[in-house]
């Protein structure tokens, strides 16, 4: 349940290494969930990353979306792939809204694709697909950066 106190950090970054490190970043989120019956879910989705949460966009049946209503607990990671590793694990909680006009879903194909001129953005943007927000509310968060004791590869 969001409030107006920001969650900690905790780890090597504070507050706006981390909002700087999320707002450059342009890889997907992880996302972590449980299933109705308990099973383990786990997904990569584009987010961005606003006002201390995080905000994922998706078809409306899609499969999370259905888990993420009978449990809307989470676990997520924001790393980067290549060394040296660095990143932004933590727990949260989602809200599910309609996003009729697919407005986060024009915002994510411009930061993870560079607009909305492709054959994919064409197909997400389908007048018939219905389209819902996933926003993130975090509880706990944890930074980690290796910078220092790992060479990236070639150093």
């Amino acid at each position: 349940m969001p409030t107006d106190d920001p969650v900690p950090v905790a780890g090597p970054w504070d507050r706006s290494e981390l909002s700087a490190f999320l707002d450059d970043a342009v890889v997907p989120i992880r996302l972590s969930c449980r299933t109705p019956s308990d099973g383990l879910w786990m997904l990569s989705l584009w987010y961005r990353y606003e006002d201390g949460r995080f905000w994922c966009a998706t078809g409306a049946d899609a499969d999370i979306v259905r888990f993420l209503r009978e449990d809307p607990r989470v676990a997520f990671e924001v790393s980067v792939n290549e060394p040296p590793y660095r990143g932004v694990r933590g727990q949260g909680t989602v809200a599910i809204d309609p996003d009729p006009e697919k407005t986060l879903l024009r915002a994510l194909l411009d930061r993870y694709l560079d607009g909305t001129d492709s054959q994919l953005a064409s197909r997400l943007l389908d007048a018939d697909r219905e389209e819902v927000t996933i926003r993130i509310d975090p509880t706990k968060v944890s930074t980690w950066d290796y910078r220092d004791r790992m060479p990236k590869p070639g150093e």
